[in-house]
């Protein structure tokens, strides 16, 4: 018993260091990960990496290819496309759901959150180019906040593995957040705002704007040719 509880713990710590390392850009979309490098970087044994990477991979944040075994999620137009256009639909059904549904103990971790989140420096220092780890914990902590009023929980978990999915984009396009056109402190207090003014049409219509509106960026940071569809999320 505590052999596989020991066992757990190493799988657990390996899966979040690499989550870390590919959400983080220190791995990056495309990078083939091989297990020899993967236990000598984190210390650890063949098995929990194996069972990290299926974590991952469950997440959309690894993928398999034949004959080539792991390799961090490559990022494309039409996966951003097909990506957004589930969001869209599922996230503003949840927070729908959520802001009918949700107590006041849902109220104020939602409030708890932005205020977290606004206070959260966007960069870290020397780091320009991407939001700073602790920014994305907060924006992450804050959309799930808003999410979780929700008392369907396959519906709230799809959610949120579609938000992970998305992260890996987030992290990897140099002018999110910084578009001079763009207020985006203003979106997430918009949203709030709707949220605990009850509201659902309101909030659940500012969510898929602000999904939206976040992909069309987003497609820049992709390598292969715009997919026509995409523009259809807007």
């Amino acid at each position: 018993m505590n052999r596989q509880g020991g066992s757990k713990t190493r799988t657990d710590g390996v899966h979040q260091r690499l989550r870390g390392d590919i959400l983080g850009g220190r791995l990056v979309p495309g990078q083939r990960l091989k297990f020899p490098e993967l236990c000598e970087r984190y210390d650890t044994s063949v098995g929990a990496a194996r069972e990290a990477l299926t974590r991952l991979a469950a997440e959309g944040l690894v993928k398999t290819q034949a004959h080539h075994g792991y390799m961090v999620t490559p990022l494309s137009h039409e996966d951003l496309a097909d990506l957004t256009r589930a969001r869209v639909e599922i996230e503003s059904l949840v927070l729908r759901l959520s802001v009918l549904d949700g107590d006041m103990h849902w109220e104020a971790q939602a409030v708890a959150a932005h205020h977290l989140l606004e206070r959260t420096p966007f960069f870290a220092d020397g780091d320009h180019d991407h939001p700073s780890d602790a920014w994305a914990e907060a924006h992450a902590t804050f959309h799930m906040a808003l999410l979780a009023g929700c008392g369907n929980r396959r519906l709230h978990d799809t959610a949120r593995a579609l938000r992970e999915e998305a992260e890996l984009y987030r992290q990897w396009s140099v002018s999110f957040g910084q578009e001079p056109d763009r207020d985006l402190p203003g979106e997430h207090r918009a949203l709030l705002e709707a949220a605990i003014a009850r509201d659902p049409d309101l909030a659940a219509e500012l969510l898929r704007d602000h999904i939206a509106h976040t992909a069309q960026l987003l497609i820049s940071c992709a390598e292969d040719e715009p997919n026509s569809t995409l523009g259809g999320t807007a």
